[in-house]
């Protein structure tokens, strides 16, 4: 089994028990051995403590998302991989043609559905 070192600012999927969605976190604190502590979620803001068990698979960032492609329609919430800033959630749909997705830096605004 691989031993996976987590840093603050990775992701990890969890319950959010405010927005009532399992969603991508972000990791907020960590134990002095490397453990997630507390996590923040980016959609309410809601930061919450975090056990392993939270976690699909137990070992803290979940790398998920299909790669991002401008021609599919996305929705809030909805993660994806993108080739030059990495893992992200649609945070809200702009308009038709707009979607705010935060990453690990920080939101950006990218475009989905053109054909």
């Amino acid at each position: 089994m691989e031993n996976h070192q987590s840093a603050i600012g990775d992701r990890v999927q969890k319950l959010c028990l405010v927005c009532v969605e399992v969603r991508g976190h972000i990791v907020a604190s960590l134990s002095k051995t490397g453990n997630i502590v507390s996590v923040k979620c980016p959609q309410c803001g809601t930061r919450s403590r975090f056990k392993k068990s939270d976690s699909n698979n137990g070992i803290g960032a979940v790398p998920e998302g299909a790669p991002y492609n401008w021609a599919i329609t996305y929705r809030k919430g909805q993660t994806m991989l993108h080739p030059t800033f990495g893992i992200g959630e649609v945070t809200a749909v702009v308009d038709a043609g707009k979607i705010d997705v935060l990453f690990s830096d920080r939101v950006r605004r990218l475009v989905h559905t053109k054909a």
